[in-house]
């Protein structure tokens, strides 16, 4: 598996407020099924990042193609080399 950042810009929209809930239902299932590590919306500027697991650029597109809010979505998909970050690092050592 490699591990790919996918980036939509999007307009908001009454209609796409109504999509929420399923859209939320798929990307916690991808959460869940450890495809979709990272689920970031900033509405400040009207983008998603979702950092995925697939096997190419087409299959991570095509995890999301499923939800309501895809049609709304300026999607660009990047493979990643590195990936790293607090989370990803062993715990500080406390002795007592």
């Amino acid at each position: 598996m490699k591990k790919y950042l996918l980036t939509a810009k999007f307009e908001w929209t009454e209609e796409m407020m109504q999509l929420v809930p399923e859209h939320r239902e798929i990307v916690n299932s991808l959460i869940d099924e450890q495809v979709i590590d990272h689920y970031v919306v900033s509405m400040e500027t009207q983008t998603v990042w979702i950092t995925m697991n697939a096997k190419t650029k087409r299959e991570a597109k095509s995890y999301l193609s499923p939800s309501p809010l895809y049609k709304h979505w300026k999607v660009q998909v990047y493979e990643l080399m590195v990936w790293d970050g607090q989370n990803y690092r062993l715990p500080a050592l406390q002795l007592n």
